[in-house]
């Protein structure tokens, strides 16, 4: 009699894709660091480099990590993973928006905002 097992189409990660992962996180974050340490970059440059490095760490995490994209199925992830950005991209910017508006109303005196 024969045994069936059924196989669920995952993939597994490796040492070897650990190891890649992490040499790659570490190359980044140096990078990075190195970036800003020695200032090599005028700072607005500066900063789209390092965003542009933020944005590939996590990446890098995302597919070394927690194998994103490996699973069977891969689209519920993703809209998963869509819907999270989205969430955190509203938070960091409305953040960023409340900030501003909380630092300008805060700086200015009654009588400059037209109050009596």
């Amino acid at each position: 009699m024969k045994e069936t097992h059924a196989h669920s189409g995952f993939e597994h990660a490796t040492l070897t894709t650990y190891i890649i992962g992490f040499v790659v996180s570490i190359i980044l974050t140096l990078t990075a660091y190195i970036l800003v340490v020695n200032e090599y970059l005028p700072k607005a440059s500066l900063v789209g480099t390092i965003i542009s490095i933020a944005i590939l760490q996590a990446l890098v995490q995302l597919f070394y990590f927690l194998r994103m994209g490996t699973e069977p199925k891969p689209q519920f992830n993703a809209l998963i993973f869509a819907f999270m950005a989205l969430v955190l991209v509203i938070i960091v910017f409305g953040s960023l928006w409340i900030m501003y508006n909380l630092e300008y109303n805060m700086s200015m005196l009654p009588r400059e905002r037209g109050e009596h």
